[in-house]
């Protein structure tokens, strides 16, 4: 029994020191809360624009092919990006990384077509993704 309570209370320590780094208002708690929303806001509304060009597409408007597939593929690195974050998991800086390139490339597409509200839209969430991104790596120390 005392080798049962001694383990438990061993373990609950454990828990307790391995979440100390990460824990309330520490910064590196901040860094991957914002990224973690950006990266979610950013996948919502590149899910969007993926909408918007394919009826662009759809209407004959075939220079928003590339766009619909940049839109795609942002959006899947976000909402990685999003779960692995937001659990702080060992590949935080991995997907990160991949995602903040992601992002730049799809508001530099969504830029060149701006003049369109949802694109415009677009473009600055991937801004705000990129930032939040790159702003979380600072913060990451390969866990």
């Amino acid at each position: 029994m005392k080798t049962m309570c001694f383990t438990v209370a061993v373990l609950a320590m454990t828990c307790i020191a391995l979440n100390l780094g990460f824990a309330g208002d520490h910064p590196h708690a901040i860094a991957y809360e914002k990224c973690a929303k950006a990266c979610s806001d950013c996948q919502r509304m590149c899910e969007l624009c993926t909408t918007h060009c394919a009826k662009q597409v759809a209407a004959g408007k075939k220079e928003h092919l590339k766009t619909l597939q940049t839109c795609q593929d942002c959006a899947t690195h976000c909402s990685a990006a999003a779960s692995i974050v937001a659990r702080q998991g060992p590949f935080s800086g991995l997907i990160c990384k991949a995602c903040a390139e992601a992002c730049k490339r799809c508001g530099d597409e969504c830029e060149k077509t701006k003049e369109e509200g949802i694109m415009k839209k677009c473009a600055e969430e991937c801004r705000k993704c990129e930032k939040a991104c790159r702003d979380m790596l600072s913060h990451d120390d390969g866990r």
